[in-house]
């Protein structure tokens, strides 16, 4: 029992860092946990996963957001106001889109968390700075990352009934 918490307690920190450090890999810790033989049932390492990729991404939603003050390093050296460019322009229509069509949001942002097509780190950033509501961000995020380790979390075994 203790040994299962404590996994669990490892694996949501593991979660949290690689959400918030791109060269951390919970994929690979997850497939190492499930090949190292655990009593842990694949759903509840799922849900722990999804639970600490949300808690990590959810820091960049509110800094995008402007919730949360970001160090100098990535602010604007003069803080004036520059003209828009392509990039931005960009952003202000996504934004548009987004209040516009929550549906479709909705649908972006779980494809994303699941498929990480488009990378869901950058969702995680954009949701945040084009207002999307905390309530869609965190189901469309959970579900999505609980479908994408669900399945990695089961693959091991559906592969070995195979072979």
């Amino acid at each position: 029992m203790l040994a299962t918490i404590g996994l669990l307690s490892t694996t949501f920190g593991v979660s949290v860092a690689s959400a918030l450090i791109p060269v951390i890999s919970v994929e690979v810790f997850a497939i190492g946990v499930v090949l190292n033989g655990t009593d842990v049932p694949w759903w509840l390492l799922a849900a722990v996963i999804a639970a600490g990729q949300i808690g990590g991404k959810l820091l960049h939603f509110y800094a995008a957001r402007g919730a949360i003050k970001l160090p100098g390093l990535f602010l604007s050296k003069d803080g004036s106001e520059k003209q828009p460019g392509r990039w931005r322009r960009w952003l202000e229509k996504f934004r548009t889109n987004c209040q516009r069509r929550p549906l479709w949001t909705a649908v972006v942002m779980l494809l994303s968390a699941a498929l990480s097509v488009p990378p869901y780190a950058a969702v995680a950033v954009i949701a945040g700075w084009a207002k999307v509501s905390l309530s869609m961000f965190l189901i469309t995020g959970f579900v999505g990352r609980f479908v994408r380790f669900g399945a990695l979390a089961i693959a091991p075994a559906v592969i070995a009934t195979w072979i």
